[in-house]
């Protein structure tokens, strides 16, 4: 059911500023940058050669992404995000979406608690 860590979600305050950052230090390279509502941009990066393992860089704040810290949140890949969701409620998991949500032309996510209160992400492509 789970296949891989998709991502790792980390918030910054300049967008320019990090994607430097990690270009230049880290050796990561630009994958895609996406508007996902007039507040908030999703930057994906990784090494090159090797996009199966990103970094999430979300740039700006608001209802969709409130600020909790500045990881915030670790997403995995999942085969079936309903059944997935399912599984969840069956386990008595806190959940933050009460059922998966579309984003990005057909991506699906749903954000759920740890034993922690940190915050996971299942993540289906729309592939």
């Amino acid at each position: 059911m789970i296949k891989k860590v998709e991502h790792i979600g980390i918030m910054v305050s300049d967008a320019e500023r990090s994607i430097q950052f990690y270009e230049e230090v880290i050796g990561l390279e630009l994958l895609k940058r996406e508007k996902l509502n007039p507040q908030v941009e999703l930057i994906f990066m990784a090494f090159p050669g090797y996009p199966d393992m990103q970094i999430e860089l979300i740039a700006g704040t608001g209802e969709t992404y409130p600020e909790k810290g500045v990881v915030n949140h670790l997403a995995f890949t999942v085969t079936d995000i309903d059944k997935a969701w399912e599984r969840l409620k069956q386990l008595n998991v806190k959940l933050i979406d009460q059922e998966p949500r579309t984003i990005l032309d057909g991506v699906r996510i749903g954000f759920f608690y740890g034993p922690d209160h940190e915050r996971l992400e299942f993540f289906q492509s729309k592939e």
